[in-house]
């Protein structure tokens, strides 16, 4: 297998990054089947957003893993700035081959340059395995995260 590119995600990989959410078991809306101009419209907001970066990784050309992260400037940790990381996800085909875990190191080593003062990210209290995998890396569930779908 060639080395995993981790690169910023451009329009042209939205139905790839879809493609990689689909495959997750947690869905928490009726997501469409067909790609919408929501979403169109979503990710050229998102990749032209300065506090954000849409990240995908590719092997041999084919998206294999992305990752959402926001930068988020706090008053806390004395004006420090925030790495929260969302919507994680590797090809259900190839988890456990460390694509996640460089994926993750990526947005580490981007927050450390960046000198942000915490990573952070949220993950549904059913998914046992995301939690040890996030544990590994050095995570801990500190807070207790809430949510209100609307």
């Amino acid at each position: 297998m060639s080395a995993l590119l981790i690169r910023p995600a451009v329009a042209e990989d939205l139905e790839a990054i879809l493609a990689l959410t689909a495959e997750d078991s947690m869905h928490y809306f009726d997501e469409p089947g067909a790609v919408t101009d929501n979403q169109r419209a979503a990710i050229e907001e998102i990749v032209s957003d300065q506090h954000q970066d849409l990240l995908v990784g590719e092997i041999d050309g084919t998206v294999v893993c992305t990752a959402q992260v926001t930068w988020m400037r706090m008053l806390s940790a004395d004006g420090g700035l925030y790495c929260q990381v969302e919507a994680v996800r590797t090809s259900a085909a190839l988890r456990g081959q460390g694509i996640g875990a460089t994926l993750m190191a990526y947005i580490e080593d981007e927050a450390r340059r960046r000198g942000a003062a915490r990573m952070q990210l949220t993950t549904n209290r059913e998914r046992v395995r995301a939690h040890a995998f996030y544990e590994r890396l050095g995570f801990v569930g500190s807070h207790v995260g809430m949510k209100k779908y609307l």
